[in-house]
């Protein structure tokens, strides 16, 4: 089996749309929840949301391109030239042995939205041309290869809040088994619109409670609900030797992945967590992970739903054992708010710069313990720690599980 690297790394966040202020932020315990600005929500009962702030298209694609992408493809050809950049890939790889797997949770709900309210206000006749290409949720991953010539495999995951982390293990085993030498990674999303903060409110899914600072609170007793959040993670992956060989900068290496579904509800976790143990046990295992040597970092999935913190929690506990109580853990959604699915690739990439920098992102905004999550969530001050192993996990709608373990070089 051929080993695979991380060597490259974009964000679009709320906390910050390049890596260093990304990451600055985190640290800092920075949050990037604050009133919606995109719409009026005098008539919502949520106002609050987790929104991408001073975003330049321009920095990134031509006018021409922008006007033909639904703002979630813009975020994902931003993030992806930034991990393009960094990994230094453009120009020493093969267009066909370079590949694009990008996922989003829900597409171009902004298009649809917006084209919806053309076509009630002012008939079929003013419907844009590029409204369906704009609208389909494989377009950024189309649009992310076409921007680098990337004519390997190509493959859009949607697999909700699991999006990403998915994309980003299907990546890691295509580059494995010999299908690609390098592919560009990640997910993007942009719901912030009128129509998915109803529905999402409506399924009960959304904290209503309008505190910026005790909206977003994962493990905490208090919690709700999560606070909708937008962005996209991009990162890419190489096979270990061709990064090797053109002396590019290796910042981890991916070891482990799994994926599962619970088969159980539409929107609630297994009670017992079961799709969620499998997948933590199953990619820790495949990672060489052992818990009498090796320290390990769990960037949670974290939602700040009352369901799936203590069932996150329990499914842990199960696979850890005791060592579950000695384990970093957090959740970077109390800062980010949960950005569906583009959540599983930005928290890789805040799992990935754990590991290279030793220092674990806080939970911040914790006050009240809970007692069915008992664990260490690094509270509210990011801390120092010498960890090897580090987890991203994440748990969505429809049962999808999915974990990906990155290991220290």
């Amino acid at each position: 089996m051929r080993r695979v690297v991380v060597t490259g790394l974009g964000v679009i966040s709320p906390v910050g749309n390049d890596i260093d202020s990304f990451w600055n932020n985190l640290t800092n315990g920075v949050c990037g929840i604050d009133f919606i600005t995109r719409f009026d929500t005098s008539d919502f009962k949520v106002k609050i949301a987790a929104e991408v702030k001073d975003f330049r298209p321009q920095d990134y694609m031509e006018k021409n391109e922008i006007r033909r992408m639904d703002i979630f493809a813009q975020y994902a050809v931003a993030a992806s030239v930034q991990a393009v950049n960094m990994s230094g890939i453009k120009g020493n790889i093969d267009p066909e042995r370079l590949g694009v797997y990008f996922g989003s949770g829900v597409g171009g709900i902004i298009c649809f939205s917006d084209e919806q309210t053309k076509l009630n206000q002012s008939g079929p006749s003013r419907i844009s041309p590029f409204f369906v290409p704009m609208m389909i949720a494989n377009m950024a991953s189309a649009q992310v290869a076409m921007k680098h010539n990337a004519q390997g495999p190509n493959l859009p995951v949607v697999t909700a809040c699991a999006t990403s982390n998915d994309a980003l293990g299907e990546a890691y085993k295509a580059i494995k088994f010999g299908y690609a030498d390098a592919i560009i990674t990640g997910g993007t999303e942009a719901p912030i619109t009128p129509i998915a903060v109803a529905g999402f409110t409506n399924c009960m899914a959304l904290t209503t409670r309008n505190d910026i600072k005790r909206a977003s609170i994962p493990f905490d007793r208090k919690r709700d609900g999560f606070v909708i959040g937008e962005g996209a993670g991009a990162l890419v992956l190489e096979e270990y030797e061709h990064a090797k060989a053109r002396n590019a900068q290796i910042l981890a290496e991916v070891v482990g992945y799994a994926n599962a579904c619970d088969a159980y509800h539409i929107t609630a976790p297994h009670p017992e967590g079961k799709g969620g143990k499998r997948v933590l046990r199953e990619s820790l295992a495949q990672a060489g992970f052992d818990p009498k040597k090796d320290k390990l970092y769990i960037n949670a999935h974290g939602t700040s739903t009352p369901l799936n913190d203590k069932t996150e929690t329990a499914v842990i506990k199960d696979v850890l054992g005791e060592t579950a109580y000695i384990t970093a853990i957090s959740s970077t959604k109390s800062m980010t708010g949960h950005t569906l699915g583009a959540a599983g690739a930005i928290e890789a990439i805040a799992s990935v710069k754990a590991l290279t920098h030793g220092i674990i992102p806080p939970t911040i905004n914790y006050q009240e313990p809970d007692p069915e999550c008992d664990l260490n969530y690094t509270p509210n001050q990011a801390q120092k720690a010498n960890i090897n192993f580090a987890a991203s996990l994440s748990l969505g709608f429809g049962g999808h599980n999915a974990c990906t373990v990155f290991r220290r070089v």
